[in-house]
């Protein structure tokens, strides 16, 4: 969502105010509660999946570099034999455009609503699940819901603040930009399965003062990317595993949260290409920014230039070519037009915000494409599906438990009306 950068920390700190105060103070009694109850015993927290099924295992995650976090899943994952055998996925996260932006008739990203639907699949109803920006991509690789501080893109990068266990839905309950270590990420669950994986964020190694890798800034600290600066367009918030103390605990963040220019040499050879690689473009090259601070039209043009660059590389990789799926997804709708707020699926509200869209019950309609030797090229589906879905997906796929909301009951991962190659 682009607003001045006044205006959005104004909001930042008067939107729990205006909007939720009532809320405010049971939750607060609440993480009390919570936090008396946690001094008291020592023991792992039980959780219950949404199944209905108590599981009182806790899993002891061992990061790349030694670090160790307990978590308690909250779902098992289906069965991977009811899933074809993609072993690498990919994904390149977009900014702030509706379904008919993007893939009306008068969209200018040509390539993408044209030439990339034909090679794969069209998912017209897939909807971001919250505003602004951040809570979607928290949601991406951990389950977890918008809060306030993240619906407002985290201006001070703030630790969360509140009870550190996760409740029966796989969430923690408080307030803050910054999960404690016990809330794990797609990330964290690959590496206890011995499997790899990489975020790629451009313009990252572009700050001369600035950590070249892992970057993100100090606890309590204002973030100064959110917005763009000529030569340096990176956008923390749109990185979002630098949210986590699970993964900036441990040197695993340097060693695979890495500048975007990683990812040429890395997609060259089988064993270099990660399992699972997430992809975010600068500011302009994502469609946030329109114009660009460097002259660039940004929107939907610069969208489309990025992807004539990066997808070719990445469909000529021998991890997609052997078992990849490749997935271009927005994080949320513009905040403008009658289905900027909605949702599908289902998506819950709640527990640290009324409503995931400010305004709504979701992020909107933003529409998705998946390529992959197991879709069907040109095929459209009206099946409905958001970023839970898609984490429950990749979970699955992996033979993951779910994370979160990923654990949904009722929520449904891709099934074969998107594998439908024949």
């Amino acid at each position: 969502m682009k607003t001045s950068m006044t205006a959005k920390y104004a909001f930042s700190k008067l939107y729990p105010v205006l909007i939720c105060l009532p809320l405010v103070l049971p939750l607060l009694w609440n993480g009390a509660v919570l936090a008396a109850e946690l001094t008291s015993s020592s023991t792992a927290s039980v959780s219950v999946n949404m199944s209905g099924t108590q599981n009182t295992t806790s899993t002891d995650v061992n990061l790349a570099a030694g670090a160790s976090v307990t978590v308690s899943p909250i779902t098992t994952s289906s069965t991977q034999s009811s899933f074809p055998p993609i072993k690498h996925v990919f994904i390149i996260v977009l900014e702030n455009k509706g379904f008919d932006q993007t893939f009306g008739n008068t969209s200018p990203a040509t390539y993408l609503k044209d030439e990339l639907t034909s090679k794969g699949q069209l998912l017209t109803q897939y909807y971001g699940t919250g505003h602004s920006s951040l809570d979607n991509y928290i949601t991406m690789v951990s389950g977890q819901s918008p809060n306030f501080e993240t619906q407002a893109d985290c201006y001070v990068y703030s630790d969360f603040v509140g009870s550190p266990s996760l409740d029966a839905d796989g969430q923690v309950i408080g307030q803050g930009c910054v999960y404690p270590s016990t809330v794990q990420t797609i990330a964290n669950q690959l590496v206890a399965h011995s499997l790899t994986w990489g975020a790629y964020a451009e313009d990252m190694a572009n700050s001369t003062v600035e950590p070249k890798t892992c970057r993100h800034p100090g606890i309590g600290q204002a973030d100064n990317t959110q917005s763009a600066r000529m030569g340096d367009q990176y956008a923390a918030r749109h990185n979002p595993f630098v949210y986590f103390h699970a993964i900036t605990g441990s040197p695993a963040c340097d060693a695979h949260d890495v500048d975007l220019s990683r990812l040429d040499t890395d997609l060259k050879q089988l064993a270099t290409t990660p399992n699972y690689v997430f992809i975010t473009p600068n500011l302009c090259n994502d469609g946030h920014d329109a114009p660009c601070v460097d002259g660039s039209p940004g929107g939907l043009i610069s969208i489309d230039k990025f992807l004539q660059l990066w997808v070719p590389k990445i469909l000529a990789s021998p991890a997609y070519n052997r078992d990849g799926m490749l997935i271009i997804t927005f994080d949320e709708a513009d905040t403008r037009g009658n289905e900027s707020d909605t949702a599908c699926c289902n998506e819950p509200s709640g527990p640290n915000t009324p409503l995931p869209g400010i305004t709504g019950p979701g992020g909107g309609r933003t529409g998705t494409v998946i390529l992959s030797k197991f879709v069907k090229p040109g095929s459209v589906n009206g099946a409905p599906y958001n970023h839970y879905s898609l984490l429950r997906t990749i979970e699955d796929l992996f033979g993951l438990g779910h994370l979160g909301y990923a654990g949904q009951a009722g929520l449904s991962a891709f099934g074969p009306d998107v594998f439908n190659a024949p």
